[in-house]
């Protein structure tokens, strides 16, 4: 993979979009620290697949969770049960402008999002998940300063789905605990409870016809979300910068969300922040993984917009207890490999 990263940046909060509790927070800039390539991806290898086991998944909308899932041939992805994975994932050669050095980039698009088989009609999504938890041995405290960065390619202005509203989006799972009061005859205090949140950003789109007589551009960023998990406009995006960006997300110890973008490849920078949050007002306790959001409306015949990703990456700051279940892993995969060879030499000779 390509492992060009900043040195840690740190700066004080309490700018653009921040929150007034958040003014003394301190923020990671995305790319920050060890990158941990033994999840995300490089696209570099052209023989790669995903393997799809029937009927997508679509508990979110009817309950169906269509086991077993589907995952990628590296098992670095799978299809997560709340959504189904988008209908073409393929690797193709990186469009012109991306990450030096890199060669292949996937493609992302949908057509039959929703509950399998029914036509709903309005905007539905598909999901692409990076497989951390298991790759990982499980979820990572936000105190370990896990973020997340991504290549992202948009399309020419001809080739996205001519409809306005959310298209694509970048987002993170993450956790907190949330308290309840006990119930019952000899019930004392609250009962925790571990509450799932994805925040994230989207990338909108306005059709022609809805940008006439008003100066608008073609495309535009949200972040999800506000402290009552609201999607705010952030950022916009003129046709003229249509072509390759970076998205990244870092999550701070005090558990806020940090967002930022800038057009182009290069590593963030403190200078392409946007915002910093506690979607939901959650504060996040641990990392689970991060994954993407493909859009379109489920009609059974119009296409999402093709967007090409490359080099999704998870760095942490503090990454030495990480780096230890990587190295124990990549261990018992060579230990594994090596014994699995010397079986196959004993039958050959």
């Amino acid at each position: 993979m390509n492992r060009t990263w900043p040195v840690m940046i740190w700066s004080l909060c309490g700018v653009l979009l921040c929150p007034p509790t958040a003014v003394q927070a301190q923020r990671v800039v995305p790319g920050t620290g060890t990158l941990i390539d033994y999840v995300g991806d490089d696209f570099e290898d052209p023989d790669w697949s995903f393997v799809r086991q029937g009927l997508k998944s679509s508990d979110e909308n009817d309950k169906q969770s269509r086991y077993p899932l589907g995952y990628s041939g590296n098992r670095r992805w799978f299809e997560g049960p709340e959504r189904g994975y988008p209908d073409q994932l393929k690797v193709i050669a990186a469009p012109a402008g991306g990450v030096a050095g890199s060669q292949y980039a996937l493609q992302i698009a949908t057509l039959h999002s929703g509950v399998p088989g029914y036509n709903s009609r309005d905007v539905q999504q598909d999901d692409l998940i990076v497989d951390c938890i298991s790759r990982l041995g499980g979820s990572i405290p936000v105190s370990e300063l896990p973020n997340c960065v991504v290549r992202v390619y948009l399309p020419p202005q001809e080739r996205w789905e001519q409809r306005s509203g959310p298209h694509f989006g970048f987002r993170l799972g993450v956790t907190t605990t949330t308290r309840t009061p006990s119930t019952g005859l000899f019930a004392r205090g609250s009962e925790a409870t571990s509450e799932p949140y994805w925040p994230g950003m989207w990338i909108h789109f306005r059709k022609a016809s809805d940008r006439k007589g008003e100066q608008l551009d073609a495309a535009f960023i949200k972040v999800r979300g506000d402290q009552r998990g609201r999607d705010f406009h952030v950022l916009n995006i003129p046709e003229a910068q249509f072509g390759w960006w970076t998205l990244g997300m870092s999550i701070t110890a005090d558990g806020m969300v940090h967002y930022y973008a800038s057009p182009g490849v290069d590593p963030l920078t403190a200078a392409d922040y946007l915002t910093s949050q506690y979607p939901y007002s959650f504060r996040a306790e641990r990392f689970r993984t991060f994954f993407f959001n493909i859009c379109n409306r489920n009609d059974g015949q119009t296409w999402s917009t093709p967007f090409v990703i490359d080099d999704p990456q998870l760095f942490l700051v503090h990454a030495s207890r990480v780096a230890s279940i990587v190295q124990r892993k990549q261990q018992s995969q060579q230990r594994h490999a090596n014994a699995k060879s010397r079986v196959t030499d004993s039958r050959h000779q």
